[in-house]
């Protein structure tokens, strides 16, 4: 299972576009990257780790009003059980235009044994 994956599926029906990393190609007025932040196993038992807890930032741009963007992202995040850890404004990129805002977002996978 991949964080990366699920959250493509879920956000797919939003459309923006998204990327992974860095938005390659013509940019549009708006835009998701998703970057990947952690990886790290969680809840151990006998020396063996039980959950892979995968968490990833996804980066909002919009030149335009992007709060409701947040909030439709969000809603979606929270109704597919996704546990959203952290949301800020990073700012307004002056040379591009776009006003950059993160969601960090976390899942837990259970280990296959």
């Amino acid at each position: 299972m991949s964080l990366l994956s699920d959250l493509s599926e879920v956000l797919e029906p939003l459309n923006i576009p998204i990327e992974t990393g860095v938005f390659s190609g013509v940019l549009p007025d708006e835009y998701l990257v998703f970057i990947p932040l952690t990886d790290i196993f969680e809840v151990h038992a006998d020396n063996r780790p039980g959950f892979d807890v995968q968490e990833v930032r996804i980066s909002l741009f919009s030149k335009g009003n992007y709060q409701q963007r947040k909030k439709q992202i969000t809603t979606a995040l929270l109704n597919a059980d996704f546990t959203v850890t952290e949301r800020r404004y990073i700012g307004h990129e002056d040379d591009t235009g776009y006003h950059h805002y993160a969601i960090d977002v976390a899942k837990n996978y259970g280990l296959e044994e």
